[in-house]
């Protein structure tokens, strides 16, 4: 049984994990495979000879990528947190609705339309995979309230056949697809964070940081709902609405997410579990603290991902991939020999 959790315990935790977070991304920004200065930095964009490759690499390369890393990775966490939340699935992460097979479908179509135009400085296959993402849950949401009485295994089931249908699509448009169009596509379906505009970065940032005020503020209901549907019932919690509202707010921030990084997986996955582990089940603490961590592992995993090859770089979705594949498989053995959802 864990403990009860107080304002005061919550505000020193998540302090805490803002402090390492700042630690974490300052410390990723002075690895590359350029070596930077901090003091160079710091004379600004000047210099003796009017420019400064130090502070250049570190503000307008580095840190944006950075921000970039923390904000998609705090966003599929929390994603994550509420998808095993109200589908009682320990299993689940923000790609197993098929938002994946979405975005992916939707980034597809811009990059074989050839559109070359942007919005708020995002390019087509950002806005296309967005748009994607959206559609594609809210169709998966639309089969599972049609499918019947259990809308837990309408949703997953729902999400698998959408799943499989879209890659499909994209199998079929990626083979017809002209050589420079496939690798720009494949690049982005493994998962890809690049500098971005500290303009869209705040975009980015405000969009995530709405949808963790709405799904704290139902955090209390999100914890009652683990216990199963018929006991927040008779609990008074609204169940119906309460899932809308989470599901809505899980799958407007997986949209900003993989609209601004392409697709990374077991983000969602392997970080819920982590601060569950060590912290408890309680969402008022599990949601922001997941946040948190979920932009350290990202950051973490993006900086190992540009220098363990570098010059080269690997999508962070293959370093993802590599750390959350075991992950999935040892969760799967654990939960298969256990009936129904554990805290």
């Amino acid at each position: 049984m864990s403990e009860v959790l107080t304002k005061r315990s919550l505000l020193v935790r998540l302090a805490i994990g803002v402090a390492v977070l700042v630690c974490v991304m300052v410390v990723c920004s002075l690895i590359g495979t350029e070596e930077v200065s901090l003091k160079s930095v710091f004379f600004g964009p000047g210099g003796a000879a009017g420019h400064n490759p130090d502070y250049e690499i570190f503000v307008r390369v580095r840190l944006p990528r950075i921000f970039l890393a923390a904000i998609v990775g705090a966003a599929l966490a929390c994603a994550g947190v509420v998808l095993q939340a109200i589908l009682r699935n320990p299993l689940a992460d923000p790609y197993i609705l098929g938002i994946s097979s979405g975005a992916g479908l939707g980034a597809i179509i811009a990059v074989l339309s050839g559109l070359s135009w942007n919005f708020w400085g995002r390019s087509p296959i950002g806005l296309f995979a967005f748009v994607g993402a959206l559609c594609t849950v809210w169709l998966v949401w639309g089969v599972g309230r049609l499918a019947g009485k259990s809308q837990v295994t309408s949703l997953l089931l729902a999400g698998v056949v959408v799943n499989a249908f879209f890659s499909a699509v994209i199998m079929f448009l990626t083979s017809i697809a002209k050589g420079h169009q496939i690798y720009s596509t494949i690049f982005w379906l493994m998962g890809n964070l690049a500098e971005e505009d500290f303009f869209v970065l705040w975009i980015g940032a405000t969009c995530l940081a709405a949808g963790i005020v709405v799904l704290f503020k139902i955090s209390p209901q999100l914890n009652v709902l683990s216990f199963g549907e018929a006991e927040a019932k008779t609990m008074g919690v609204h169940t119906g609405m309460v899932k809308l509202i989470a599901f809505a707010a899980a799958a407007f921030i997986t949209a900003v997410a993989v609209s601004l990084s392409g697709l990374i997986g077991f983000v969602g996955l392997i970080v819920p579990h982590a601060v569950r582990l060590v912290l408890g089940p309680d969402h008022r603490q599990l949601l922001p603290v997941s946040a948190i961590l979920g932009g350290i592992f990202l950051v973490a995993a993006d900086t190992l991902a540009r220098t363990i090859v570098a010059p080269a770089q690997l999508p962070v979705g293959v370093i993802t991939a590599i750390a959350g594949g075991p992950f999935f498989l040892i969760l799967l053995v654990k939960y298969t020999r256990k009936v129904g959802w554990t805290g």
